[in-house]
């Protein structure tokens, strides 16, 4: 595996071409999900080096589809995983894992007993439990209502709900890290929803 071109394939791509309007789902947050799994896999105790680098790419590419679609840009990101990576020696069956990874982290998250899929997903929501839940959560409120995929505020935090309430964690160093702090964010959430429909 040229694990080290692909790398630098798909940051130059993200750098150059991800829409401006990607609040949330810009460069910095595949950076972000590149950190995480890296964290979660050692705390997971994920020690093959392929394995590694296999996760490390997924977590490169897993929303490279942005580049051309929105909706459905988990496959968008496995069309160019299949066609670019194997020219930087990886093979078939490795391809196919780093596309299985990716597709899991396609909402609802469907990792099943795949270990590195499960980190990978929980690199990718790994901010529903962390300080900056917030400020984040805002960039993709802020992202939807460029699309007009969400009306207001109160919608948005109808969703929120939803979202929190059905959404676990698979692996347990994040069940750990993050999952009572989510739960916190998630009463918050229900708080700021009460208050915007007049109750609170």
């Amino acid at each position: 595996m040229d694990h080290l071109r692909a790398e630098t394939y798909v940051l130059n791509l993200l750098r150059q071409q991800l829409p401006a309007s990607l609040l949330y789902h810009g460069l910095h947050h595949t950076l972000d999900v590149v950190e995480q799994s890296a964290s979660l896999a050692a705390a997971e105790g994920i020690t093959n080096p392929d394995d590694l680098t296999l996760l490390r790419t997924a977590a490169l590419y897993h929303d490279s589809g942005f580049l051309t679609t929105y909706k459905g840009h988990e496959a968008a990101s496995c069309e160019l995983v299949c066609r670019v990576l194997p020219g930087m020696a990886y093979s078939p069956s490795q391809v196919e894992l780093i596309c299985r990874m990716i597709m899991a982290t396609q909402l609802p998250q469907a990792p099943d007993h795949l270990h590195l899929a499960q980190i990978l997903c929980d690199a990718d929501l790994d901010y529903l439990g962390r300080p900056d839940f917030w400020s984040t959560s805002q960039t993709l409120f802020e992202e939807w209502q460029a699309r007009d995929m969400v009306p207001d505020e109160q919608d948005w935090y109808q969703i929120q709900v939803k979202f929190l309430g059905a959404h676990h964690y698979w692996t347990r160093t994040a069940i750990a890290r993050r999952e009572t702090e989510k739960q916190a964010r998630l009463a918050e959430v229900k708080v700021r929803l009460e208050q915007l429909s007049g109750n609170g």
